[in-house]
C-alpha cells in the first residue's frame, strides 16, 4: 500500500463529502476506515490520519493564500 497515494485519495473523498468531513473531525479513525473499507491496525490508521490532517491543513492554507492573492 502506497501511503501517500492513499492519503491523497482519502483527502479528496473527505473534501468532497461534508458529512464525511464532519465525521473525520469527530472520529478520524472511523472516517478513514470507512473510506478505505477495511479495518487496519491502530498504528497504521493513526499514521494515515496524521497524514490526512496535515494534507487538509496545507490545502486550506493554500486555498487561503490563493484568495488573498486575488485581492491584490
Amino acid at each position: 500500500m502506497d501511503i501517500k497515494e492513499k492519503i491523497n485519495e482519502i483527502v479528496e473523498k473527505i473534501k468532497k463529502d461534508p458529512s464525511l468531513m464532519e465525521q473525520f473531525q469527530k472520529e478520524p479513525v472511523k472516517a478513514v476506515e470507512k473510506v478505505l473499507g477495511v479495518d487496519l491496525p491502530d498504528d497504521v490508521v493513526e499514521k494515515i490520519v496524521d497524514g490526512v490532517k496535515a494534507k487538509i491543513s496545507v490545502d486550506k492554507v493554500s486555498d487561503l493564500a490563493g484568495s488573498i492573492k486575488k485581492l491584490f
